[in-house]
């Protein structure tokens, strides 16, 4: 059965105001005050409300819409780091006088290479892709023919505009960090295929500990998540531990320094633990972690200012632009000796 659409009616409901007000606010007329407005579009980009914006979209030829495409198993969790992105991209879109779609990909769908419903329908003027696809599923969405901008991945097969996070920096850099500290015999946590985020992250690590000729012990590389990108809360921890772990994710960082605890190591002083991302995982541990940055209202921005220069001029290209991090000191690494 087809899924019924969301009406003014139904989001003057919700918030019990009129259908006018509701009216007024979604076609930016005046009679609605600035804050009701922005309650009114919040509201209605939460339930999924496909705005049409008609008589605007029939004088310029576009429809003001946004499709957001994401992976599911990137915001299975209410607390991802996506959620963070996809709210800022809506409030950006929002003061450019766009709304954005968003199109939930699961891995079946995916793997069918079903495309986007709001693309299929012809109700977006372009995309921003948030998060890792697979080369074939990136080759499709090229097929549709709209502006496409790629946020906080990049592959092979990708021949457009990407936004990322410099992960290949921000992860030698915190590397850099341990050893500083005293630190020669570090770890690394993060399933390597996963993403080309963590491959960046890697390579990072690896290359901070060349630099300084400090092994990188195969035993020590440890994987994160499942297939389906679920992390871990249990670790296929050694025999033989280093004294420090370099994570790629706060989430990951966390989940380790609560299973490190469990089986009886003081953190940080038996070994320390870095992450990456400055998400609510690193605040919310005991002890807190010092992470990376990633300034992801930036890339967001950059985004959508890109997306929407692509709409404007089909001939418009940015190529690959790198977003800098910057490095959070709190209590999960020891100077050791």
């Amino acid at each position: 059965m087809k899924k019924k659409s969301v009406t003014m009616s139904d989001i003057a409901k919700t918030l019990d105001v009129s259908t006018v007000t509701v009216s007024k606010a979604l076609g930016d007329r005046d009679g609605v005050s600035d804050e009701l407005r922005s309650i009114i579009k919040q509201k209605a980009n939460e339930m999924g409300y496909r705005f049409s914006c008609s008589a605007k979209a029939a004088k310029e030829g576009f429809s003001f819409n946004i499709s957001i495409v994401v992976a599911k198993r990137f915001i299975n969790d209410a607390s991802a780091f996506y959620w963070v992105m996809y709210r800022y991209i809506i409030e950006l879109l929002q003061k450019q006088n766009y709304y954005g779609i968003l199109d939930v990909i699961s891995d079946a769908d995916a793997d069918a290479l079903l495309m986007p419903s709001s693309a299929q329908d012809k109700k977006t003027d372009g995309i921003i892709v948030l998060g890792q696809f697979s080369d074939r599923y990136v080759n499709e969405l090229e097929k549709l023919d709209l502006p496409i901008v790629y946020l906080d991945f990049y592959s092979s097969e990708n021949r457009t505009d990407t936004i990322l996070s410099d992960s290949f920096f921000g992860s030698y850099m915190i590397t850099n960090y341990l050893i500083n500290n005293g630190h020669r015999n570090i770890g690394f946590v993060g399933t390597i295929s996963s993403t080309s985020s963590i491959q960046d992250r890697y390579l990072g690590y690896y290359k901070a500990l060349l630099e300084k000729k400090l092994p990188v012990d195969p035993k020590w590389l440890i994987n994160d998540r499942s297939a389906d990108g679920a992390i871990y809360r249990k670790f296929d921890l050694p025999a033989e531990m280093p004294t420090a772990f370099v994570c790629n994710c706060d989430e990951t960082a966390y989940a380790l320094i609560n299973q490190l605890k469990n089986d009886g190591y003081l953190i940080p002083d038996d070994i320390s633990v870095v992450g990456y991302d400055n998400h609510i995982y690193s605040t919310i541990s005991t002890p807190r972690i010092t992470t990376v940055d990633v300034d992801s209202r930036q890339m967001s921005s950059e985004a959508v200012e890109t997306l929407i220069r692509k709409i404007r001029d089909r001939n418009y290209s940015r190529g690959r632009t790198l977003v800098n991090g910057k490095l959070i000191i709190r209590d999960s690494v020891k100077k050791i000796k």
